[in-house]
């Protein structure tokens, strides 16, 4: 990108008051300048620095409109925020970075309480599309999760009646249609068990304490090798300076057994061939958004697998209940993962290739 244009030594002048007026933006991951109206950027955070690829001292006293392709969009916007034309504009625009492609960046210019000053927020499509899927994804969760509670419940009710009159119907019939009368029972108490599952959740209290992350992983890890002894390796890359924090350990160690299961199974063909791995990496987030909130410390367990991936067609609906890509899968094992997390105020992303399958947890830290 081309060096930016400073103004006049006068008007490049920027108040020494600014740093602190601003200093809560650099926290924020968000890109984010505060500028005059005439396109002078008065203080530039952080994220936004990185973007660049400049230093705040830099940008600052510079003109915004020229970090962008098309600068004119920028400037006719800033003329309708000094003029009062409206409070808050939004647009798509490309970004300029030294060294770099241009960054495909969502801008919206709002006014501060300061006359002839906006606030420009930059944010990147990408993070934009990955904080959409996020925010479906806890809706996706909740709708799921009331479906499931209901569904289960009406189930369960004529379930028992079923059952019940199978084995009046089995006291009263020849011995030779007892056959019968037995697949009745058997496929209730199945689906009873089925409902039992759905509706695990929902009963058991939530029972907080102190929880270690990495002892959840190691109790997982034992019970997974002692399910597929040969075959199957464990990597382990912990940050082990993660503190305990709040949550539910019974709850947190089904989680991860659930998905950390679901990449053995996935693993079959590699066990056959002794080169299975799954892979427990445990590292601390830092200012991070999910759930519509921002956290300044989160937790990021990913369980890692090189099995065959998720294919296409179920990425965006495996954690819906009851879908499995596996023959004879219940289809529960993630949706209850999610369920568990969410209880912790976390969340369960998905990123899978051929080759390599990323099962990231996020819980909220204090």
């Amino acid at each position: 990108m081309e060096s930016l244009k400073k103004p006049s030594v006068l008007s490049s002048k920027v108040s020494p008051s600014a740093a602190n007026r601003f200093h809560a933006f650099d926290l924020l991951a968000t890109l984010v300048a505060v500028v005059r109206t005439d396109g002078v950027v008065v203080f530039a955070n952080a994220a936004l620095e990185v973007a660049l690829g400049m230093s705040r001292r830099t940008i600052e006293g510079s003109q915004l409109p020229d970090c962008f392709t098309e600068p004119h969009i920028l400037q006719n916007a800033l003329e309708g925020a000094g003029s009062n034309e409206f409070a808050a504009l939004r647009y798509d625009a490309w970004l300029k970075r030294m060294s770099h492609e241009p960054l495909s960046v969502h801008v919206v210019v709002a006014q501060t309480d300061t006359p002839g000053e906006a606030i420009i927020e930059l944010l990147p499509l990408e993070q934009q599309a990955k904080q959409d899927r996020e925010e479906r994804l806890m809706d996706q969760a909740q709708a799921n999760k009331e479906l499931i509670r209901n569904l289960a419940h009406e189930i369960k009710n004529p379930l028992g009646g079923i059952r019940g009159a199978a084995q009046l119907l089995q006291m009263d019939i020849d011995k030779s249609l007892t056959e019968y009368t037995q697949v009745i029972i058997h496929e209730a108490d199945r689906l009873q068990s089925l409902v039992d599952r759905l509706l695990a959740p929902h009963r058991r209290p939530h029972l907080v304490g102190d929880v270690s992350i990495h002892e959840v992983c190691e109790r997982v890890r034992s019970l997974i090798l002692a399910e597929f002894p040969k075959g199957l390796s464990f990597s382990r890359d912990y940050d082990v300076s993660i503190p305990e924090f709040r949550g539910d350990r019974e709850q947190l160690i089904q989680a991860v057994i659930n998905i950390a299961h679901n990449a053995a199974q996935a693993l079959s063909e590699r066990i056959a061939a002794g080169d299975a791995r799954i892979t427990f990496k445990t590292r601390i987030a830092r200012q991070v958004t999910f759930g519509k909130q921002r956290y300044r410390l989160a937790l990021e367990l990913h369980v890692i697998d090189n099995g065959p991936g998720v294919p296409d067609s179920l990425k965006d609906r495996i954690f819906y209940p009851l879908i499995s890509g596996r023959e004879g899968g219940s289809g529960l094992g993630l949706t209850l993962a999610q369920t568990f997390v969410q209880q912790h105020h976390g969340l369960i992303e998905c990123d899978s290739v051929p080759g390599r399958t990323d099962f990231k947890l996020l819980i909220p830290l204090p």
